[in-house]
């Protein structure tokens, strides 16, 4: 028989969870494994409250297990270090993003790719390598192999920092992959929300000129002003959006809803490429003849590996890049996700773990 959560590792744990779909939450005792000789293990500070987390704890992807504890933005204070760590030492600043695992033998590991390995093994609610259910970091503490874990820079403040171990490696990676860094490039950003904001800022520090696309004329000032856009194109403006036909040489779409795809192809020059980082529940439509009338790409990207991560993190903490964050308490969860459902968020809500998680 299968042991309670309670009593499946050695080390007692307290966090959040869900018990099913409906989208609640609440506190939920658990075990977190011993400290291994490559495992690194930290006190968890801060959390992002990602979309993700929202889809997952509902189950609108179709494969969460419950009970199910969320959270893949996750930073800390390393606690304790096994005899075979090599990169961290007790007290240093750390995080954890979407995975925790792979097979680290196939062509994808070996090229530090550990994100599109088909073993890849997820943060929370993922089978782990000795056959226990991964739990994120809406919990007291957190243990990881060193492999997956992130060096914090000192100056990148850990609240305004988490949401960037999935957020902001997730617009990192296809900016970097797909050429979008070459000063002097036009690049859209589709959607001003937790991934969207955060593109923009890593886009004009890679010295690109920055389009924000986005169906609400009222953030305008928002992107302009505060994060630094170029220029502001309100998609359901068909003049507007005519003007900048052939202008862009490649686009970032962080919309998770489903949008069309005909408008934002024509906005691209030739060999212009289109990248798709938001995760609609539904197929999008895809009009072919767009791509083939000026050889045009249409692409997906999905986080990043762990050198690519901690280039990030390193290149972030470098140009003061943080995102803009919402700080919550733990009890405040239940409200935020209602809200995160309205996207009612300028842009991340980050739980206040060391200060506001109470052991029940």
């Amino acid at each position: 028989m299968a042991k309670s959560p309670e009593l499946e590792h050695p080390t007692k744990a307290f966090g959040w969870a869900a018990r099913g779909p409906s989208g609640v939450l609440s506190p939920f005792k658990f075990s977190r494994r011993a400290t291994g000789e490559k495992d690194v293990r930290f006190k968890v500070l801060y959390c992002g409250v990602c979309h993700s987390d929202l889809h997952s704890i509902k189950n609108e992807w179709g494969f969460s297990t419950y009970p199910l504890v969320p959270g893949h933005e996750i930073v800390g204070i390393v606690t304790e270090v096994g005899s075979k760590v090599e990169k961290f030492k007790v007290g240093d600043k750390v995080g954890v993003g979407c995975m925790v695992g792979a097979c680290h033998s196939c062509d994808n590991c070996a090229n530090d790719l550990e994100n599109y390995c088909p073993k890849m093994i997820l943060t929370y609610g993922a089978t782990y390598y000795d056959g226990t259910i991964t739990y994120g970091g809406y919990s007291d503490v957190m243990v990881a192999e060193e492999r997956y874990i992130v060096r914090f820079p000192d100056n990148l403040p850990l609240d305004a920092g988490a949401p960037l171990l999935c957020a902001g490696i997730t617009v990192y990676s296809p900016l970097q992959h797909f050429g979008f860094t070459k000063p002097g490039m036009h690049i859209g950003v589709v959607g001003l929300g937790g991934l969207g904001h955060v593109a923009v800022k890593f886009a004009k520090a890679f010295g690109v000129k920055v389009t924000v696309i986005s169906t609400s004329p009222n953030k305008k000032e928002e992107a302009i002003e505060h994060l630094g856009a170029d220029s502001f194109l309100v998609s359901r403006d068909p003049d507007q959006m005519q003007a900048a036909m052939g202008t862009m040489d490649g686009i970032i779409d962080t919309v998770s809803a489903v949008h069309p795809l005909l408008p934002l192809l024509g906005l691209l020059k030739s060999q212009g490429k289109l990248v798709m980082v938001g995760a609609p529940d539904r197929p999008l439509e895809l009009p072919v003849f767009p791509l083939l009338m000026g050889r045009k790409i249409v692409a997906g990207s999905c986080i990043g590996g762990m050198k690519e991560t901690q280039e990030m993190i390193d290149f972030a903490g470098k140009h003061n890049i943080t995102a803009e964050v919402e700080v919550i308490s733990m009890d405040y969860l239940n409200t935020a996700i209602e809200r995160l459902e309205k996207n009612d968020v300028r842009y991340r809500f980050v739980i206040d773990i060391g200060n506001t998680l109470k052991a029940a």
